[in-house]
């Protein structure tokens, strides 16, 4: 096999028709390249190099060598530079794991402040339940999730981030709207769609509603947030979700929220990671800037409260929270 010290004392000189220049470039003494051109030579089995009135001149061979030579150490320099990207952050890529709620109202918030500091990192999202993307971590498809703590995992740690307020929504009109508040069990009837099976909104409202000895009538269950609304714009249905997702029906009259007695129900958002795993230094860099953000005391509940504590700490606009 071809050596790729006598390649690259070869290159050099091929690239400067200078011996001395190889050897200044190279650090070692003229006599040195001259002896690995000449083994280089004999590994060929042909003349690579030819002087003529005191220069030097490649030979046909040598051209084709140099050629292929080239191509080698122009690939060195390009993996050394997109090696030093990634050790200084300039390059490289993050992988993170959400749901579909978040991936739509909550990424945009932590990431603009983090692609404000680093353009040059691709940012690739992974959607699915928060179940479902947690484990992600544990294939190492995911560099680190954004989700609701559906269960604990002894090789996961979990790092609080805010809250989110899970509403019962109706259509305006409907029949429980009539009243200031409700019980679960008056739930046991009401046709309900809810999130898919390991969403974190999900485990919640179910743990509830077993605290009030009450089995809740699913008719439906989805991840898709659209489906959802349709679902109950139609009256075919009520539906647990997080507020972010109908802020704007909300706001419009179109939907309403019908309060449950003695119930606040609040999921927690923690960014997730691998504990005795050394991530990626994106993710690293990632995971240190959530750190910094998530002793907000008390932890905000939603996200416009969210976004405008971590606009105040970041120092940056919070353009699009809601």
């Amino acid at each position: 096999m071809v050596s790729l010290t006598q390649l690259r004392a070869f290159y050099q000189v091929g690239k400067y028709l200078n011996f001395s220049i190889a050897a200044e470039k190279l650090f070692v003494c003229q006599p040195a390249v001259t002896k690995q051109v000449k083994l280089l030579e004999e590994f060929c089995n042909s003349k690579l190099l030819y002087k003529k009135r005191g220069k030097i001149y490649l030979t046909a061979e040598g051209e084709k060598v140099f050629y292929y030579a080239s191509q080698i150490f122009n690939l060195e320099e390009q993996l050394s530079q997109m090696i030093s990207g990634l050790q200084n952050l300039k390059q490289g890529s993050l992988r993170i794991g959400t749901t579909k709620t978040y991936a739509r109202y909550l990424m945009p918030i932590l990431l603009k402040a983090f692609q404000k500091s680093f353009p040059e990192v691709l940012i690739e999202l992974d959607e699915g339940s928060s179940l479902e993307i947690t484990k992600t971590l544990l294939d190492f498809k995911n560099s680190l999730v954004i989700v609701s703590k559906v269960e604990d995992h002894p090789d996961i740690s979990f790092i609080p981030l805010m809250s989110e307020e899970i509403l019962l929504i109706a259509v305006p009109g409907h029949h429980l709207a009539k009243r200031d508040e409700i019980n679960f069990t008056d739930l046991k009837r009401e046709p309900i769609i809810m999130k898919e099976r390991g969403s974190g909104t999900r485990k919640l409202v179910e743990q509830c509603a077993r605290g009030e000895k009450t089995r809740l009538n699913v008719v439906a269950q989805t991840s898709n947030m659209e489906f959802i609304k349709q679902y109950v714009f139609q009256k075919r249905a009520i539906s647990f979700v997080v507020r972010s997702s109908v802020e704007s029906e909300l706001s419009q009259g179109e939907l309403i929220s019908i309060p449950i007695k003695s119930h606040k129900l609040l999921l927690g958002v923690y960014v997730a990671f691998l504990s005795d795993h050394e991530p990626p230094p994106a993710a690293r860099a990632f995971i240190d800037y959530l750190r910094s953000v998530s002793d907000l005391d008390p932890l905000p509940i939603g996200i416009d409260l969210f976004a405008e504590k971590l606009s105040a700490k970041a120092g940056i606009h919070p353009e699009g929270a809601g």
